[in-house]
């Protein structure tokens, strides 16, 4: 399998205290190259990226979304893990879902100032440090407590097992889920699926190891379900 390199000097880094927060990243095009399409896949996050001197809010996707950075673009931006955005955006999942959204629309004058502090800080790191904190302590308040539950168990059971584990029915269920993921319980099992068998494939498995660790019923469902939610097979995805 050829190799392929990512020009942008792309960089993840923790984001110690914000809560809900996977990572804060970096991004960067040197002028000089050729325009770079990334494809970004469903994860069930939602990123908050500064570009181009504003914030906008990414995600949660359902599909692939190919982002295009141009020569002499710089970019940062903070990830919240599944069903952590909503308290500090102030909106629910599926109000941003498939959506790339200026945070000017959800903070008002807010988003502008720490876009503005963003901008005004010299180098990656001190962006993405000025970001982190932005939005650490921003919640209105605390992400519903059933996101561990739910995450952990559609990793290992069907949706109505996750749903008698939670108190709920499977109605209430969505609706919670709408609200926290941006997705059903069904479409955030399949992207979580999808997520493993990625992980796993990158990891060195073999695609039908992969699949069968995934919880996928055989390779070829593991085949389309990449091909379904990030628009290519899984040798190009990879």
């Amino acid at each position: 399998m050829q190799d392929v390199v990512n020009p942008t000097d792309y960089r993840e880094t923790p984001a110690p205290g914000a809560a809900g927060l996977v990572c804060a990243w970096s991004a960067s095009l040197p002028d000089g190259a050729e325009p770079f399409v990334q494809r970004v896949v469903p994860d069930g996050c939602v990123d908050l990226i500064w570009w181009d001197g504003e914030i906008m809010v990414a995600g949660p996707d359902t599909g692939p979304m190919p982002a295009v950075m141009r020569p002499g673009a710089s970019m940062v931006g903070v990830r919240f893990g599944p069903g952590a955005a909503p308290p500090v955006l102030g909106v629910p999942g599926d109000a941003v879902r498939d959506a790339r959204v200026p945070l000017r629309e959800l903070w008002g004058g807010d988003a502008d100032r720490l876009a503005e502090a963003v901008a005004s800080a010299g180098r990656p790191e001190q962006r993405r440090s000025v970001l982190v904190r932005g939005v650490a302590g921003r919640a209105a308040g605390p992400v519903d407590p059933m996101v561990p539950v739910v995450v952990s168990g559609l990793a290992r059971g069907p949706v109505r097992a996750v749903a008698d584990a939670v108190g709920l029915s499977e109605r209430q269920l969505r609706r919670r889920s709408l609200a926290a993921f941006g997705y059903g319980p069904k479409v955030l099992q399949r992207v979580l699926r999808f997520q493993r068998g990625v992980r796993l494939a990158r990891a060195g498995r073999a695609a039908a190891e992969a699949a069968y660790e995934a919880g996928f019923a055989d390779q070829a469902h593991f085949a389309h379900e990449v091909r379904d939610l990030a628009g290519a097979p899984l040798r190009d995805l990879l």
